[in-house]
């Protein structure tokens, strides 16, 4: 058996790689050399107190807390907090909401009147065309609308294009119903 005896610079290169990774594991189980702690590490400094505060004086400006166990002086002094609010309660469906004084008027506001209203802008008009209606005996009758190259069918209470809705079909004209303004308008038939 011939283990590498031919060539003996990969023997001597192989044997000491070997002894320096059996050092290392050495180094790395053992801890390697030993240094005091306190002599790395830097010098303590005390944990700081967070400063007394009064009730309901959080918005100063006080020193961060970072010793962990429980001061009983602040608990007791945020137990004695009390929490006064607008007087709007939020856990309430349709609590009172405080309403808004008017601004006081001036002499030539006085003497215009009261101011006039908005005026009321008519809903936008229904822009399906009513072109046809298909029935077959026992089903009920069957309109067709368009609305520029769309083409819907519906029956009576359908919702065509999500916004309109089928009232009443008559034999020359249908009812329609713009859901989103609650406008009616009935649409003739058109010939052609």
């Amino acid at each position: 058996m011939d283990i590498g005896t031919k060539d003996k610079k990969k023997l001597f290169a192989a044997v000491g790689l070997g002894v320096v990774a059996v050092l290392v594991v050495a180094y790395e189980l053992l801890g390697g050399p030993s240094t005091p702690v306190a002599a790395t590490a830097p010098a303590a400094t005390p944990i700081p107190r967070a400063t007394a505060r009064k009730p309901g004086k959080n918005k100063g400006a006080s020193t961060e807390r970072l010793d962990p166990t429980l001061d009983l002086a602040l608990l007791a002094e945020t137990e004695q907090t009390k929490y006064n609010g607008n007087g709007r309660n939020i856990f309430v469906a349709g609590a009172d909401i405080p309403q808004v004084i008017a601004p006081v008027r001036t002499d030539k506001q006085q003497a215009q009147g009261p101011p006039s209203p908005p005026p009321i802008t008519p809903p936008p008009p229904i822009t399906l065309k009513f072109f046809g209606f298909a029935s077959k005996p026992g089903e009920p009758k069957r309109i067709f609308l368009s609305q520029g190259e769309d083409v819907f069918i519906a029956s009576e209470g359908d919702i065509v294009n999500r916004r309109y809705k089928v009232v009443r079909i008559s034999p020359n004209a249908v009812d329609i119903e713009d859901v989103l303004y609650n406008n009616r308008q009935s649409i003739p038939l058109i010939q052609g």
